[in-house]
């Protein structure tokens, strides 16, 4: 077997990846049909090509686009079943998707509760019929103000034990740091909830620092932008903290030339905690089975650094212990199949 093939049948885990992000042109064309909505493309092939990256504000206006036609939690399961049918297509085993429950509330005054509701009857079938499962992590915009935080911070402690396992916080960072949002990760964190915020993307180190030291943060989405403070490399590489690096989305909001100039390599090079992801995976163009794909072709990763690649999100996971157990022993015997 070639390593094309062991990558697309090798057993994933997946931790950055946006629910909302990852609704592809065919369902939002079926979305915008049944809810009346107008695109700014009436069909497929034209949907498809404004549905590729062009810059920021162009990203934000598909994520408005997205939310317009969510209209019913009806809607929001059929995002969630085939978000998770694409997952299970690419044997990503477990994901923890990020859902940004306040926009919708916002759009259509789709309850949280009925949100929640809608996302676990997908979860409940997936699991029954798919054999992956999905925990959530609220994700808070940096554009809205504390008072809304918290909101999201409440929904965020009702759902913990019930598909809800961690608070994030995305949206624009420059002009919104960390420290805006203080009180409600104590909050969350003293209800039992997992702090996982976006830092160091489009901001610097100085956003990292304030996620790890404000929001007490266990992960960080993205983080690519610590290299450039070494005492920030160090505090990292000694605590360990899991980067959820996401290589096709930092090319596309041009922090990177290339995926080939890519800071992948020394981020592990430096004994930094990796793990691979795919943000939001059609904007982008990409899959998670994509960045693995394109990483081993780049960077020439072997196969036992796929591997570990693989395990470093199993082990970064937020799953009970008696269930990353069991995960464990199926991605070692689904390793040993694919090879």
């Amino acid at each position: 077997m070639n390593q094309e093939e062991f990558i697309r049948k090798m057993p994933k885990v997946e931790l950055h990846v946006h629910m909302e992000g990852s609704i592809r042109p065919e369902t939002l064309l079926k979305l915008a049909k049944r809810n009346e909505v107008t695109l700014p493309a009436n069909n497929l092939e034209k949907l498809h090509d404004w549905y590729k990256f062009v810059d920021f504000p162009h990203f934000i206006q598909i994520y408005k686009a997205i939310g317009s036609c969510l209209r019913s939690a009806e809607d929001i399961e059929l995002i969630a079943r085939e978000f998770l049918q694409g997952q299970a297509d690419q044997h990503i085993l477990h994901t923890e998707a990020t859902y940004t429950p306040y926009s919708q509330y916002k759009y259509s005054g789709i309850s949280f509760e009925d949100q929640l509701a809608a996302i676990n009857r997908a979860r409940k079938w997936a699991s029954e019929t798919l054999g992956v499962s999905m925990t959530l992590t609220l994700d808070i915009s940096r554009e809205t103000s504390e008072e809304e935080g918290m909101v999201v911070a409440d929904w965020a402690i009702s759902g913990l034990g019930n598909g809800v396992t961690s608070l994030g916080l995305g949206g624009p960072e420059v002009g919104n740091p960390p420290e805006k949002f203080t009180r409600v990760f104590e909050k969350a964190r003293q209800a039992g909830l997992h702090s996982v915020p976006h830092a160091g993307e489009v901001a610097g180190p100085e956003s990292i620092w304030g996620a790890l030291r404000s929001l007490k943060a266990e992960r960080i989405g993205h983080g690519v932008r610590c290299l450039e403070d070494p005492g920030l490399v160090e505090e990292l590489r000694k605590r360990q903290i899991p980067l959820e690096v996401s290589p096709t989305s930092n090319v596309c909001l041009k922090l990177v030339d290339s995926f080939e100039t890519h800071p992948l390599p020394r981020l592990l090079d430096e004994g930094l905690y990796v793990t691979l992801n795919s943000d939001d995976p059609p904007m982008f163009n990409t899959t998670l089975t994509d960045e693995y794909l394109k990483s081993a072709k780049a960077f020439g990763f072997s196969v036992d650094q796929l591997k570990s690649l693989v395990m470093n999100a199993l082990e970064a996971s937020f799953l009970e212990k008696d269930k990353k157990e069991t995960l464990k022993s199926r991605v070692g015997a689904e390793f040993a199949t694919a090879l």
